[in-house]
């Protein structure tokens, strides 16, 4: 199984590597060109879509296995010393890491085979190709890492990865600056992720996180709650949480499969995944957690406050993004780990759906505008039936993937409120697809099969005030969802067209892979209802479709009342600063862009004028110096005699007086 694993995460970085050097020269070896007619016969489409697609294959074997015979598979690969703590570098499997696998696996294939059609004219698609492919294996090597630091490296190279492929055309400044925005605001989140980690690592005695879950509840509170801090802030970074959201916006810039990549099941499900990896050290820091839990509301409700108001289909998906995995934050924050990571899943499937045929309208239409669309449902009949499935899904209608998701989420944040704080899930191991074994099963042989049925107990505290503030955070970020969600689809598909483009389906690459994801965009859902914890529940579903008929037809009659305008004008006077998300970037440009500026400016004058000075006034002095140390050494015997014989009668005169 660990083999298998490897393998899994083995191959895109092999096809990244291949990409690299082999890409362009396989293609003329095949006949094809970089956008040429042939797309299957072009060298690096192969090289990206072959590889990941046998992962996609293994990566399916393995879910099928560990739900065949729930429980975990660990493996050394090599152990590297330090003198301290040694890192074992080793992978898991369990249903965790084995699910999420096989999300991030699918959604990279259809980007990549999604990308053969719409970057099929850019000369730079091999190393394009190639990134993507490295992309996921850090990705994976994040998903299936049995040790921190070893999960480190997969997270950091997913980091140098987004900046590469956001600011793919260069050439364009907007997307430089958006993909430096990107790299610096999580490195900056990543410098606390890694304290976090060597905070607990140095405390457990190990990095293995086997052992460190074992022992989280052992730890002292201070070390574990620093370290879980900590830790939040890489995950903030990564996840786009406020208040290191802004990256997730701005990098809408670069190539929309990208951004479909990034949403859907790299970089930003990562901070997610982690959180529940190590949940343990969660639940031992309950302080975190409510941390966690205020940042998902902040982040939930600002950010599809922000989508209403936005005039650019992909941003407006963005802060979608941002806000559906808050959702999952706070499910996380109540104790809820198994509806959170659900709803990743269908997360990952619905976005990527939603990005994909965003990239054909853009492509048909050549605009990112909302106002640019208009009655495209009636020549594009595939991205119109597609996109239905994937905004109905991240609206939360029954019963699609998304509302059987976000009602787990919302049950166990009313549980939470109405218990004060108290929440605790509980479900059977062979039917559950989430068991983490190593944190809530005792075995005395740690490799000996779960029995053949295993329940699972988790109590969270926290604090009511908390709880509430997320529950009622939920349920007004489930109005807003369908208000947006409703707003995009009106102006997009419906009313008279406002271009003078040809309204057509795009390639068949774009638009048959935009249908395949339909398909786990409509069902995913169907798959917790194994689980108990993830079914249905009466009253939050009544209560949540509710809301989602009210934010829903709010939209629709603002909308019915002249087709031609923008829902959004019911706002009034808040959209310019729902538009400019509360004029946080401004706010971070006032405090503290312009005075590094400021202040990067006088160390270059101070450079200049002090330690240039001081420089360049040693060499002006040491010049002088040796021009008047030269005048003796000139060349000139006659000074040299002259000088000879001035020195014989100094001494002679000297002998004389002084003797």
């Amino acid at each position: 199984m660990i083999w298998l694993a490897s393998l899994v995460a083995l191959l895109p970085f092999l096809a990244a590597f291949a990409g690299m050097l082999l890409g362009p020269s396989l293609t003329r070896l095949l006949g094809g060109r970089p956008g040429g007619s042939a797309p299957l016969r072009n060298g690096p489409a192969l090289i990206a879509c072959l590889p990941i697609a046998v992962s996609l294959v293994l990566a399916a074997f393995a879910a099928f296995a560990v739900w065949r015979d729930p429980g975990e598979r660990t493996g050394t690969l090599t152990l590297i010393e330090t003198g301290s703590v040694p890192i074992r570098v080793g992978l898991q499997v369990d249903g965790l890491s084995a699910v999420v696998g096989l999300m991030v696996c699918c959604v990279a294939l259809a980007v990549q085979v999604y990308s053969i059609a719409y970057m099929r004219d850019d000369r730079r698609y091999s190393s394009y190709a190639a990134f993507i492919s490295l992309f996921t294996a850090a990705m994976l090597l994040v998903v299936y890492a049995g040790d921190l630091l070893i999960l480190y490296a997969g997270w950091e190279v997913m980091g140098i990865c987004s900046y590469f492929l956001i600011g793919h055309h260069w050439e364009d400044r907007a997307n430089s600056r958006a993909a430096v925005k990107a790299f610096l605001v999580t490195r900056l989140g990543d410098v606390g992720f890694l304290i976090g980690i060597l905070v607990l690592g140095i405390g457990a005695g190990t990095f293995e996180i086997d052992e460190i879950l074992r022992k989280a509840g052992a730890l002292p509170d201070t070390t574990v709650t620093a370290a879980a801090l900590l830790l939040l802030a890489g995950v903030a970074g990564k996840s786009a949480q406020f208040p290191l959201h802004t990256w997730l916006p701005d990098a809408m810039a670069g190539p929309t499969p990208i951004s479909a990549l990034i949403h859907a099941a790299t970089m930003v499900a990562a901070g997610v995944y982690v959180v529940a990896r190590l949940y343990a050290v969660f639940v031992a820091a309950p302080a975190a957690l409510a941390v966690l839990g205020v940042v998902a509301v902040i982040s939930m409700v600002g950010s599809a406050l922000a989508a209403l108001a936005q005039d650019d289909l992909k941003r407006v998906l963005a802060y979608s993004t941002i806000s559906q995995l808050a959702v999952m934050a706070a499910g996380l924050a109540v104790g809820a780990e198994s509806a959170a990571i659900f709803h990743l899943l269908t997360h990952g499937a619905f976005k990527a759906l939603l990005f994909l045929a965003a990239g054909c309208v853009i492509v048909v239409a050549g605009s990112n505008m909302l106002a640019h669309y208009g009655g495209l449902r009636r020549g594009m009949p595939i991205t119109f039936w597609s996109m239905t499935v994937g905004l109905a899904a991240l609206a939360g209608v029954p019963p699609f993937s998304g509302w059987f998701s976000k009602d787990s989420v919302i049950e166990a944040a009313q549980h939470a409120a109405l218990h004060g704080g108290e929440s605790s899930s509980a479900f059977t191991a062979p039917t559950g697809w989430f068991a983490y074994t190593p944190l809530y099963v005792e075995r005395a042989d740690p490799v000996a099969p779960l029995p053949e049925v295993a329940y699972r107990t988790t109590h969270v505290d926290v604090p009511g005030g908390v709880a509430w503030l997320v529950y009622l955070g939920l349920l007004l970020t489930v109005a807003l969802t369908a208000a947006y969600a409703m707003r995009a689809w009106l102006m997009t598909f419906f009313g008279e067209p406002r271009g003078t483009y040809e309204v057509r389906e795009p390639s068949r690459f774009m638009s048959w892979t935009v249908g395949v994801l339909a398909v786990p965009a409509a069902i995913l859902g169907f798959f917790g209802l194994g689980a108990e914890e993830l079914r249905p529940h009466v009253g939050a579903a009544l209560l949540s479709l509710l809301l989602v008929v009210l934010g829903g037809g709010a939209a629709f009659l603002v909308w019915n009342r002249d087709p031609a305008l923008d829902p959004a004008r019911a706002l009034g006077p808040a959209r310019p600063v729902f538009a400019r998300a509360f004029y946080v970037d401004e706010l971070y440009a006032m405090a503290i862009v312009r005075p590094v500026q400021a202040l990067a400016r006088q160390v270059v004058v101070f450079d200049g004028r002090r330690v240039d000075g001081a420089v360049v006034g040693a060499g002006r002095g040491a010049r002088r110096l040796g021009g008047i140390l030269r005048v003796p050494q000139n060349g000139n015997v006659q000074n040299y005699l002259t000088g000879l014989l001035a020195g014989v009668v100094v001494i002679v005169a000297g002998v004389v007086i002084f003797l």
